[in-house]
């Protein structure tokens, strides 16, 4: 038979708060130059080898004629999508498999996730477009930020370029 609990210590019971139960999301591909403090980024509908695709071709337009880029990446699938075809002025350079840590992009995405992206609702998918855009570029416009966020010494994460 089950104790009874006085009334006193049973926990008030609060009514469920409404819920926006909308999911739309919009997925920002970057990549940045700590040494040159420069940076290029699509904001896109999906993830995917064509997203990927369209990321890579941006890429190699940004870097300069005469220059080469290595673009270091996670082995996220779209990363490594066999239909991937890579420009001739950038080379691929994978990280080892589950190091986030050596994934210095990351702290790009947490900085832009603190500063300008998280707790928020947008009441459109526009609206989510343009937060994420102007976040890019509040980034870009702030001199020196995104070589402060970035370890010094060549050593880089996914989707930063380094001119080689």
């Amino acid at each position: 038979m089950p104790a009874l609990v006085p009334e006193a210590l049973v926990p008030e019971r609060r009514p469920r708060g409404r819920r926006d139960l909308r999911h739309h999301a919009a997925y920002l591909f970057g990549a940045v130059c700590p040494e040159r403090d420069v940076g290029v980024a699509l904001v896109l509908p999906c993830v995917g080898a064509a997203a990927m695709q369209a990321m890579l071709d941006e890429l190699s337009a940004a870097v300069a004629p005469d220059a080469h880029a290595v673009v270091l990446m996670d082995r996220a699938g779209w990363h490594i999508a066999k239909d991937l075809a890579v420009p001739a002025n950038l080379t691929p350079l994978f990280l080892p498999a589950y190091s986030p840590e050596l994934n210095a992009i990351e702290r790009v995405w947490l900085y832009l996730r603190e500063r300008f992206l998280s707790h928020r609702l947008w009441p459109a998918y526009d609206d989510i477009l343009d937060a994420c855009c102007a976040a890019w570029n509040a980034l870009l416009d702030e001199a020196g930020r995104i070589r402060s966020l970035l370890p010094r010494q060549g050593h880089t994460g996914q989707n930063i370029i380094g001119l080689v």
